[in-house]
């Protein structure tokens, strides 16, 4: 058997929510009479840490702190989470890989309170052995969260593999010294994803094998 443990993304990986971003990022732009975004240039813009791809839209955070329209766009989404889905294949890949005596964890830049609620409402909890996010709303702190998750995990690091859907994912495996691999139907565009080097896929049916 390939890996031993999987360490998954959540927004974008599991969770279907690239469109619910784009609508939470427009409110935001058009609010500040910033020109609203489409899903495909968001997918071309959105990089971590968060605050720079905002800088990118045109925020000017000379003349408000960031964190007002990172505060605004939490609240949007929270509002509005309940409108999301898993993506496609995510309950079957999930139960494939338990049903193989691979264990599972979630690490992930939303905040701990709010993942427990998202993955809970999404009755999926019983897939993972641990379920990581951070400790603020703003995305920061993914890579130092990393490392306590492997630490805490009775594995070798050539025995665990990240899934995700960003290049921040490829780095927070870099750092973690962990293999990666990408699935392009989240927040980056699959082009973008390919420059990492790592293996992208663009279905869980092909991924799949791969892990197993």
């Amino acid at each position: 058997m390939r890996y031993k443990h999987i360490i998954w993304d959540w927004n974008g990986t599991l969770l279907d929510d690239t469109w619910l971003c784009v609508e939470g990022i427009n409110q935001a732009l058009i609010k500040r009479k910033l020109a609203p975004i489409s899903e495909a240039k968001y997918r071309e813009v959105f990089t971590f840490p968060v605050k720079d791809y905002y800088m990118k839209l045109g925020f000017d955070f000379d003349k408000e702190p960031f964190e007002i329209a990172g505060d605004e766009f939490v609240l949007y989404y929270g509002e509005n989470f309940h409108k999301t889905k898993l993506q496609n294949g995510s309950s079957f890949v999930l139960r494939t890989i338990q049903l193989n005596s691979i264990s599972q964890s979630i690490l992930s830049a939303g905040r701990q309170d709010f993942l427990l609620d998202w993955v809970s409402s999404h009755k999926l909890e019983k897939y993972f052995l641990k379920i990581v996010g951070i400790d603020n709303q703003y995305a920061k702190g993914k890579i130092e969260q990393g490392i306590n998750l492997i630490n805490d995990l009775p594995y070798n690091e050539e025995d665990i593999v990240i899934v995700g859907d960003t290049i921040h994912d490829s780095d927070v495996a870099e750092k973690l010294k962990i293999n990666c691999v990408l699935i392009d139907h989240g927040h980056v565009s699959g082009e973008r994803l390919k420059k990492t080097g790592r293996k992208v896929f663009s279905n869980f049916k092909d991924l799949i094998p791969h892990i197993l």
